[in-house]
Order: structure tokens, then sequence, then C-alpha cells
């Protein structure tokens, strides 16, 4: 395999990798917005899908940092690392708050846990919040595996 030709599978792996987290946070997103009157119930399958979302992002986060897209696009083009640095720093960043939101819906108003409409717009804006931060960092990645491979892969504007 030359060098010059971006690897399919490689560049599979990461859109795939990143389909999935999309679809995590619009499963979030969508227990968020389906609901006026959020119950005890609501509340459970939403730390559910939220915390489903922070399995997989502390998966996508640890492939990441053991090697890969990333590594792999600092090799083709080492004046990638400064950026590649960067999105590394962001993982405990990002980990972090979306840990704040689970914690605080987990917490709020027990024995109600989160059922009341303030709390689950607390909830809602804390994670928009978060996955503004996450759709930056995710922009700033695929900018640097698209450099890395000299590859468009439609996903940066």
């Amino acid at each position: 395999m030359s060098i010059d030709r971006a690897d399919p599978a490689i560049l599979g792996h990461v859109l795939a990798g990143h389909r999935d987290l999309f679809h995590l946070m619009q499963s979030v997103r969508a227990a968020l917005a389906g609901t006026a009157k959020p119950t005890a119930s609501d509340c459970d399958a939403l730390l559910e899908s939220m915390r489903r979302l922070r399995g997989h992002l502390g998966e996508h986060f640890g492939q990441e940092e053991a090697g890969g897209f990333l590594e792999e696009s600092v090799a083709r083009m080492p004046r990638l690392w400064p950026s590649v640095k960067l999105i590394l720093e962001e993982h405990p960043g990002l980990l972090d708050e979306l840990d704040t939101v689970i914690d605080g819906l987990a917490s709020a108003s027990v024995p109600l846990r989160g059922t009341s409409a303030t709390c689950w717009s607390a909830t809602a804006a804390a994670f928009e919040r978060f996955a503004a931060h996450m759709s930056e960092h995710e922009r700033r990645e695929n900018a640097v595996v698209q450099d890395g491979y000299n590859e468009n892969l439609g996903l940066v504007e």
C-alpha cells in the first residue's frame, strides 16, 4: 500500500465512529424533546441514553488516544501535530462536561429525579452546550483527517 493513498478501512472507521456518535447524541436530543411533562420513567430513559453516549464517547476517545487515524495523519503530515495535540487534550474536558450533565440530572429533584420542567430545560440547555462543543471538536478532527489523508470526506465546510 502506498502512503500517498487513503486507506478506505481507516476512513470508513472514522466515518462509522462519527456516525455512531451522531446517532447517540440524536437519541439524547429526542429524549429531551419528546416530553412536555417529564416523568420518572422519562428521566430514567434519558439517563440511560446519556450514559450510553458517555460509554461510547469514552471508548471513541480511548481509541483515538491509542493511535489510529489521528496518528496516521501526523505521520503523513507532521505539521498537523499541534492540531492533533489540541484535539486529544480536549477529551477529558468533554467527558467531564457530559458527566456534569448526567450527574446534574441524576441528582436533581429527588425523589422526582429531574422530572420538573425547570430541571428538564436546564438539562436540555446543558446538553446542547456540550453538543456544540462536541460538534466543534468533531469538525476539527475531521479537518485533520482530511488534511492528513488528502481526502475530502465531505464533512468540513
